[in-house]
């Protein structure tokens, strides 16, 4: 495949249609043709944008026992959860066909192998083809996500191949563990994508230190949500009346590989931030750092990945016996 030099991107910094899937689908195609007008060819949306980041509930939680209207939101969460595949990847895949771009995607996976009853915070990859290239499931979620996402495991820290180079990333704080940022330079990530749903200052610093660290261009892409974006008929609705209005400013954001912000950060509202990469940005800034080449101390520190589907549930054959 012939490496390209040049590649336009576009981060899409919006709110979902709070816990309703298809409205989300339709706001996604809506703002895909947006960030097409502008000749992108790569688009990355949100951490948890089908169907919401939950941001401010627990769901009823509290250690002990759980309430019966906690248990009623998270039905309407699971109900408005994405399964891979489904007619709603077929979706996404027609809009990332119909736009000839690569679509990477925030949702909340319903799980489909096991029991079902299990939801993953997921980054999906779409190609131009509209092909579904492949999925990442969040390997750890953060803090009071854990009550409400399983875990992923080594199996999708996803990688895909390009004409511009290979793009992959992590979810949110998942950026925070140094192994699995080792993990994606080791796999040659050349387009780093950190969808988020941290807000603060200090993410931008996060940003600019996993540019310069693995020599990539990083694309930070949050959520701008407001309290009064919540559906009023939501289960536990209470749980957010102390949030502020604006719940979640956005953040959004791109850095060149020697940790330069090319666009952003956006706040306070919904928008596009599109930049034109200069691919020859990568080689250059590994003339003096290449973590996992020249940089790296074989001798010193190794990194062992299990990449492997972890089963809950696997079978044996019995040898067979002579009799």
């Amino acid at each position: 495949m012939k490496q390209q030099d040049n590649l336009k991107v576009a981060v899409i910094q919006i709110a979902p249609v709070l816990f309703d899937r298809e409205a989300t689908i339709d706001k996604i195609s809506e703002w895909a043709t947006k960030a097409s007008e502008q000749d992108a060819k790569l688009m990355l949306f949100p951490e948890a944008l089908i169907p919401a980041y939950p941001r401010g509930f627990g769901f009823g939680m509290v250690v002990g026992s759980r309430s019966d209207e906690g248990r009623e939101l998270w039905q309407r969460y699971w109900d408005q959860s994405i399964e891979v595949p489904s007619c709603d990847t077929q979706r996404l895949s027609e809009i990332a066909l119909q736009n000839e771009m690569y679509l990477c995607v925030g949702v909340v996976e319903r799980d489909q192998d096991f029991g079902g009853g299990t939801l993953y915070c997921t980054m999906l990859y779409f190609g131009p083809d509209g092909k579904l290239l492949g999925k990442h499931r969040k390997l750890k979620p953060t803090a009071s996500e854990r009550l409400i996402w399983g875990e992923g495991d080594g199996s999708t820290l996803t990688t895909v191949d390009s004409p511009y180079g290979t793009i992959g990333g992590l979810i949110c704080w998942e950026n925070y563990m140094p192994m699995a940022r080792m993990a994606m330079y080791s796999k040659g990530v050349s387009i780093y994508l950190a969808p988020t749903a941290d807000q603060r200052d200090s993410w931008q610093a996060t940003l600019q230190h996993i540019a310069s660290e693995g020599r990539c261009f990083v694309l930070g892409c949050n959520q701008f949500v407001t309290k009064s974006m919540y559906p009023k008929d939501l289960p536990a609705i209470e749980e957010i009346e102390n949030q502020p209005e604006i719940m979640c400013r956005g953040g959004s954001a791109i850095v060149s590989p020697f940790g330069e912000v090319v666009a952003g950060p956006l706040f306070d509202e919904e928008g596009i931030l599109v930049a034109d990469l200069d691919l020859t940005q990568i080689s250059k800034a590994k003339l003096d750092f290449d973590v996992v080449g020249h940089y790296a101390r074989p001798d010193v520190f190794q990194l062992i990945i299990n990449d492997q589907v972890m089963s809950p549930v696997s079978s044996q054959k019995p040898e067979p016996k002579d009799f």
